[in-house]
């Protein structure tokens, strides 16, 4: 993700870019959120701007290989199945506030979101914890 200054913000790994939705038990894609998750914030929603290439897998072997040995072969990943623009749900302790260009995300890692919206026919969904 680019900033307006030009500086650039890469996720890395299996982790998510998230711009957190705030304080509303109803979230913009309609998904309605029951009020004791709210207040305990075990669950938040939040639009994906960014995501990492997701889980580095090793590159298979031959058996006459070494298993040691570093392959010249490039870098695999399971890739993340969150995707720019979905609306997720996830736990919100596992995510990890920070602040880029004097602006708060949040970095949840795949194993934390719970859910996602993708599509904008995507209609109201009812949660409950």
């Amino acid at each position: 993700m680019k900033s307006k200054r030009g500086k650039e913000l890469i996720v890395v790994g299996d982790r998510v870019l998230i711009e957190p939705e705030e304080g509303e038990e109803r979230t913009s894609v309609g998904l309605y959120l029951p009020a004791s998750a709210v207040e305990k914030q075990s669950v938040q929603g939040g639009r994906v701007l960014a995501t990492g290439p997701g889980t580095p897998i090793g590159a298979p072997t031959e058996l006459d290989e070494e298993p040691w040995k570093i392959g010249s072969g490039e870098a695999r990943y399971l890739p993340v199945q969150a995707r720019v623009g979905d609306f997720a749900i996830f736990f919100r302790k596992a995510a990890v506030e920070i602040a880029f260009e004097e602006i708060e995300y949040l970095v949840v890692p795949q194993a934390a979101i719970l859910a996602l919206v993708r599509g904008e026919e995507a209609g109201p969904v009812e949660t409950s914890f």
